[in-house]
């Protein structure tokens, strides 16, 4: 399991979280390219912001006279980073919004204490064995997976999600997908309507932003609410992290 902590991440979200007009010294940082994710009270009174620059989180600082704007990690006497669970919370809210936003199929009970967001491709196998393995979770209404549909394995990847994503029944298509053989599972659509292709490419976008370029990735919260990730098949022990207790 990784936390998301800002030294490791490679995170991306929407450039216009804030609702209001940005400070001119932030406002003139977004325009050199930085992501602005959001605020929060900094020390001396300045104004914390959470932002991506070229794909990486940056801590960006507003003096409290609004006319400067401090790019990078504030430290204390000790040489320590200040307060950050603080900046780590900013992140993990934006990325857990944008997950949510994006075009998922629901599996499992929506009240189900533990969600996981999956990135996920029909052709994928792990992702297979990750469905089969948490069905001890999801049949008791433990845990809820919502699969982020994406193409990444083959040809036919884009059809295939096109395919669930366009059913009438999404979260029914994908149970009878991932419950049959390898080589059976739902046939890709020669055709891809436009709303669905829009769906996808919003997908594939997040997945590019948030630097995942294999599934499954699996985004959830632990015991303590703080966001993180896990690459690839989990082992038993980390399917008990992701998922909570059976």
């Amino acid at each position: 399991m990784t936390p998301l902590r800002l030294w490791p991440l490679l995170l991306a979200l929407p450039a216009s979280l804030h609702a209001a007009a940005l400070p001119a010294p932030i406002a003139a940082l977004e325009q050199q390219g930085y992501e602005i994710l959001g605020s929060f009270p900094g020390p001396a009174g300045m104004t914390g912001y959470a932002a991506l620059y070229l794909g990486r989180p940056q801590t960006l600082y507003l003096t409290p006279d609004g006319r400067q704007a401090i790019v990078g990690a504030m430290t204390d006497a000790r040489g320590e980073k200040w307060n950050p669970a603080v900046v780590d919370k900013q992140f993990g809210d934006a990325i857990w919004q944008q997950l949510a936003a994006s075009a998922w199929v629901g599996d499992g009970d929506a009240a189900a204490p533990r969600v996981a967001y999956v990135f996920t491709d029909a052709n994928c196998g792990y992702c297979r064995q990750f469905w089969q393995a948490a069905r001890p979770w999801v049949a008791a209404g433990k845990a809820q997976l919502r699969h982020v549909l994406v193409a990444v394995i083959a040809p036919d990847s884009r059809g295939k999600a096109a395919a669930l994503l366009a059913d009438p029944d999404p979260a029914a298509a994908l149970q009878r997908h991932e419950a049959a053989p390898p080589q059976a599972g739902v046939r890709p659509l020669a055709v891809v309507p436009p709303a669905v292709d829009k769906q996808l490419a919003g997908n594939q976008q997040l997945m590019e932003r948030l630097g995942v370029f294999a599934t499954p990735a699996i985004y959830y919260r632990d015991d303590q609410g703080v966001l993180q990730k896990a690459q690839g098949m989990p082992s038993a022990a980390a399917l008990a992290r992701i998922l909570g207790e059976r």
